[in-house]
Order: structure tokens, then sequence, then C-alpha cells
């Protein structure tokens, strides 16, 4: 037998195990009887295509990485509350926050019987993760209610979703087939159904809120150049924590919002070991302050005062000096871009651009 008659053999015998696994799959669809939780009709700002001609109205500058604060995780908040009979009326929305059918893929898991949460718990936690994206889980409560799944708590349905993108990717191909292959495996565990979504859709979904993402990654920043003398690193510690900054045990400065995250960071841009610095720079996470805190007003007040204070001058990235008019332009420009995403049904500051933005 020559060797093309045996790559004709092995490529048939693909093709056949191929059409047999397709069926298979087709008939393992058609058994999905469970309804999508959460769906909308809506015509969605953010799926539909963007003006090419059109794009963020905030100036981007060099970011640092991991500008968010970190906190608790929400889910876990609520299992502590639950321990000690304090379930918050605000579960339902915090539900609506941890699998939401705007920036996550929905996946919905019949259930045989209702379930403990004490029982599936463990289970859940070993999907979290897939690439970047974070997996989260809530469940229809016997009261009728969806929310985050704990201890104690006993549900009829459950619902999954995973991030569809994030600050750097979007959920790809790969990731999604982890993600199927794995569910399986939990779903199998816990006595679970999960309806699996068509990847093409998914992946349009995801390439989509990507590009709105990446489209409005927006990174104000703002420097203080020394008029005189390059400040002393040890004198300007002080002079930061009199205005108001935390130091960060990763060594970073932030301006504290009063509520356990923070306005806007501070940079010495002084590497380890240099002395002084003759510069200094705010950053502004323009996506991830709401409006109502004025995060670019409150940053630029921040300089005024430390211009005073240590003998500086507001500068652009060429050192161009920052004059109060183009000031004022940035914060109208910081206006529209607050508008745009309000009008794409994710405020700056809210749950969704805090999750995206991360």
């Amino acid at each position: 037998m020559t060797d093309l008659q045996m790559s004709l053999i092995a490529a048939g015998g693909v093709f056949i195990v191929g059409v047999f696994s397709y069926n298979k799959w087709q008939e393992h669809k058609a058994k999905k009887s469970v309804e999508r939780a959460f769906a909308s009709d809506h015509d969605d700002v953010l799926m539909r295509p963007e003006d090419p001609e059109s794009g963020p109205v905030a100036r981007h500058e060099p970011s640092f990485d991991g500008v968010l604060a970190a906190a608790m995780d929400p889910e876990q908040a609520i299992e502590a509350q639950v321990a000690v009979g304090q379930v918050p009326s605000a579960a339902v929305d915090l539900a609506t926050s941890l699998v939401d059918p705007l920036i996550d893929c929905l996946l919905p898991l019949a259930l045989e019987a209702p379930v403990r949460g004490d029982k599936i718990l463990p289970v859940l936690q070993t999907l979290r993760l897939v690439g970047n994206k974070p997996v989260h889980y809530i469940g229809l409560h016997v009261n009728g209610d969806w929310e985050p799944i704990v201890h104690g708590g006993v549900y009829t349905k459950l619902q999954g979703g995973i991030q569809l993108a994030s600050r750097s990717t979007a959920l790809n191909e790969i990731e999604y087939s982890e993600l199927v292959t794995r569910l399986r495996s939990v779903a199998d565990e816990i006595g679970a159904e999960p309806e699996i979504p068509d990847m093409v859709e998914v992946m349009a979904e995801a390439r989509t809120l990507h590009h709105f993402v990446a489209g409005h990654d927006a990174q104000l920043g703002v420097n203080l150049h020394s008029n005189g003398a390059p400040w002393a690193i040890s004198t300007l510690l002080g002079a930061l924590e009199r205005q108001g900054f935390d130091l960060r045990p990763d060594g970073r400065f932030v301006m504290p919002d009063g509520d356990g995250a923070f306005l806007f960071s501070l940079s010495t841009n002084a590497t380890l070991g240099e002395e002084t610095t003759l510069r200094l720079t705010l950053l502004l996470d323009v996506p991830c302050v709401a409006p109502v805190r004025d995060g670019f007003g409150a940053m630029v007040a921040c300089c005024k005062s430390l211009m005073v204070r240590l003998d500086a001058t507001i500068v652009d990235d060429g050192n161009q000096a920052l004059s109060d008019v183009a000031l004022e332009e940035i914060a109208g420009q910081v206006q529209e871009f607050y508008a745009e995403m309000e009008a794409a049904d994710i405020p700056a500051g809210s749950s969704r651009a805090l999750r995206l933005f991360s």
C-alpha cells in the first residue's frame, strides 16, 4: 500500500470521526431546554459598529499597570455576611453585576434537582479563571431571587458567565474551547446540564466589546516640573503625605476617594536608588472614576496646590506649560468621554467599567 493510499485512508477516518462528533453535538444541543437568564431585546449601543472616523475624545497618556485598588471579592463578602445571618438586600444587584449580559458570555446550567450552595461551591471554585478572563456564578434561590451562590443557599437553577473582554485581550477560540471542556466537567460533578452558546457568535461579541474597551482606555496625565533644583525624594514624601496621598506597598502614591478606592495616582519618576527627581506625574484612569467624583478636577486642583508648595510648573509630556485654558479644554473632553460611556451603558466608575478596565 502506497503512502498516498495510507494518507487517504487516514484522512477519511478523521472525516468520519468529525461527522460523528458533530452529529452527537447537534443531538446534545437539541436536548437543551433551559432559558437563558437576563435576556435583553433592546438595541445595545455597544453592539453597533463604531464610526471609524470617531474615536475616544480623551487623550491617551502613558499608563501604569494595576491602577485599580485591590478589594475583597464581592462573592466572598456576601458569604461572610451570610455566615452571620445578614443577607444584604443588594444581593440581587450584585448577582447582576457578577454575571452581566452586556459584558459576559452567559452559561445557563440546568439542575436535575435543587442543590445547596455548600455542596456545589467547592466544585465551582475549580473553574474561576480561563486565560485572564474571570468566570462567575449566580443561582436562582428557592425564594425566587437570583443571587451569588453562598453557603446555606438552596438553588433551582444556576447561571455562569465568563467575561468577554478585558483591557488587554478579547476572549479567543482557544480560551472558549477550554472553558467548554472544563464547564462540562464541572456540570457533571454537580448534576447540571450546561447550555453552550455558539462559538462564532461569542467570538464576534468578544471582539466588539474589546474594540470598545480599547477605544476608551483613556489615561490622562499631567506633570509637575521643578522650577529650580531637583527635589529630594525624602523631602517629597512628607509633602505628598501632607497633600493627602497614601503610599501603597507597591511604592505608588494614590489619592484616596474616601470609599476605599482612589481618584488618581502619582509617580516620582525616580528609579530605585535615585535620591532626587525633577518631575512628578499625576495619572487619572478615566473610565475607572465616576463623573460625580470629578477625578480630573481633583487632580488639577492637587497639581496647583503642589505647584505652590514645591515651586513647580504644570507641564504636558512634551514639557510645555499647560495653561488654565488648556486644562479647561481637557476637562470638557473628559465630560464628552463620560457621555460616550454612559450612552454605551458602561458608565465610568460603574461595576461594568471597573471589571472591563481592570
